[in-house]
């Protein structure tokens, strides 16, 4: 199982706790973990990527294990111990201004 951290306007919205946890074919990428959080929770289709194109969104951001992942190709693999389920992977509504 694969643990998911949203952030509070994503978790409302799907309402649920934080983390989630979802089973996530092998192998375990970006794209693999958003398909399952989508097919799970079909309310956030459109909020973490863009529908058409598959894009991460521009104020979405991706960490795990302490790094941010959100510029990695999304079929690139995902860290082991987010793979193995001992670190969540977390998405992250980015901030911007001045």
């Amino acid at each position: 199982m694969i643990q998911v951290t949203l952030p509070a306007h994503l978790r409302g919205l799907a309402r649920v706790s934080n983390p989630v946890e979802l089973e996530v074919a092998q192998p375990v990428t970006q794209r693999a973990i958003i398909d399952a959080l989508e097919a799970a929770y079909p309310m956030l289709r459109g909020t973490i990527r863009d529908i058409s194109t598959k894009e991460r969104r521009a104020f979405i951001r991706f960490f795990a294990c302490g790094e941010d992942l959100s510029h990695e190709a999304a079929d690139a693999p995902v860290p082991d111990d987010v793979a193995a389920g001992k670190q969540p992977f977390r998405i992250i509504g980015a901030m911007a201004g001045g």
